[in-house]
């Protein structure tokens, strides 16, 4: 049985396939630059020299029907026909408070998604595109929603629910949501398997660095807060998105410099954040390889990066409970020996006590590590994080009909014996 991912951005398709009866993946690859011209995709198959070829998309059905041109090609594809898919799956960045779990898509979910869009217009549209070219090329095929939003549903409403006038809520569903909810699944699952107990057993802080940051808060396996909220803008400082700031700022701003407010939410977006301090990068391997050449705004940046983070692992240790372990993952969090030690560095009177040699050996994608010592009260983790395989899991056990809410449901990558391939 062959399990599709898709993943459509506003100019990029990501795309796997994983071939469940062999529990591996056979192909994966991306479609840049969709509908803006010079279109090209990457196709890797693993033994295989990845092949480039420059084709252009000026749709996502272009580029999806390139997807599957190019995975059933006689020479360069791992499949003979589009038969041998027996499901699609989409990730989905916003489902709102619809859906707390995956879904088969029909019309009334895609109604639904539609009614979501306001939340999340960068994402949400070009996520729909995927569906409905999905749906036009493969019109037997199962297409299933994976949400970013899914995992945090289980917030409690003190949690979630924001100090502005409640009738926003009501009206406009004004509202903490979070994202990256099946990086911090599946982190969290693998977390709780290492340390010998059950998920729902486990007290934890998972830190999702990338270019986008958010933090997660899991007590007795679920997320009971988050960093990111209404939007992937607030929270943590990103690459080039603000994180936390005083609301007032904007205002000041646009008043101060005659902003509309689409330049305030290009700004915020795009051109604060970690590019916002060094004026010059947003990748924390720039910044890292400048600071130690003495760059003083990305020594800067470094600094107010990790003592933002260690603000939220304190929050989060204040009301998870007792901490079994932090965790460590994405991009940053699994290849920055420095920016973890520096998060880890003076945290002894909490109980994380930092084995510097385990940490500096925790520079790849595939391996997990604990980065901590054997006597140390709480645990740190370095997990790569994997959520094409939480959305192929959801996908294979969807369409087996043994899916369930993640709590009632045991995920092969939660089992202590799982290998990471």
């Amino acid at each position: 049985m062959i399990i599709m991912a898709l993943n459509c951005g506003s100019s990029s398709v990501k795309y796997q396939l994983y071939d469940w009866s062999r529990k591996e993946v056979v192909a994966k690859g991306i479609v840049e630059r969709v509908t803006i011209g010079d279109s090209f995709i990457v196709h890797e198959v693993p033994g295989r020299d990845a092949f480039k070829e420059e084709q252009n998309c000026p749709t996502h059905q272009a580029a999806i029907d390139l997807i599957i041109r190019t995975v059933t090609d006689p020479k360069r594809g791992v499949i003979k026909d589009v038969s041998e898919i027996a499901a699609v799956g989409h990730r989905i960045v916003h489902g709102g408070e619809k859906f707390t779990r995956s879904v088969v898509i029909d019309d009334q979910v895609l109604e639904a998604v539609k009614e979501c869009q306001h939340l999340a217009p960068l994402h949400n549209p070009p996520n729909i595109e995927g569906v409905l070219a999905a749906r036009a090329l493969l019109p037997t095929v199962p297409q299933i929603a994976v949400f970013d939003t899914a995992f945090h549903q289980t917030m409690p409403e003190y949690a979630y629910i924001y100090p502005v006038p409640y009738e926003w809520y009501q009206k406009h569903q004004v509202r903490r949501y979070g994202f990256h909810g099946t990086s911090h699944l599946y982190v969290a699952k693998r977390a709780a398997a290492l340390l010998g107990k059950k998920p729902a057993d486990t007290n934890l802080v998972t830190l999702h660095i990338g270019n986008g940051v958010s933090h997660c808060a899991i007590k007795n396996g679920i997320s009971i807060d988050t960093s990111m909220g209404l939007t992937p803008l607030e929270g943590a400082i990103m690459g080039t998105r603000c994180g936390d700031i005083d609301p007032a700022i904007p205002l000041f701003m646009m008043h101060k410099e005659g902003l509309s407010v689409k330049d305030i939410d290009t700004i915020l977006n795009k051109k604060s954040g970690i590019l916002g301090i060094t004026g010059r990068f947003s990748d924390r391997r720039d910044v890292a390889r400048h600071a130690e050449a003495g760059d003083e705004r990305c020594k800067l940046a470094m600094r107010i990066e990790v003592f933002r983070i260690k603000k939220y692992i304190g929050a989060y240790m204040a009301i998870v409970g007792k901490l079994d372990a932090v965790v460590f993952t994405a991009g940053v969090g699994e290849m920055s020996v420095k920016v973890r030690e520096m998060v880890l560095e003076g945290m002894e009177h909490l109980g994380l006590i930092l084995d510097r040699e385990r940490n500096n050996s925790a520079m790849t994608r595939k391996k997990e590590t604990l980065i901590t010592t054997d006597d140390s009260p709480v645990k740190a983790f370095v997990i790569p994080t994997d959520e094409e395989l939480v959305l192929t899991e959801d996908v294979a056990a969807i369409l087996n009909g043994t899916y369930a809410d993640h709590m009632n449901f045991e995920y092969a990558f939660s089992r202590p014996d799982f290998v990471r391939t």
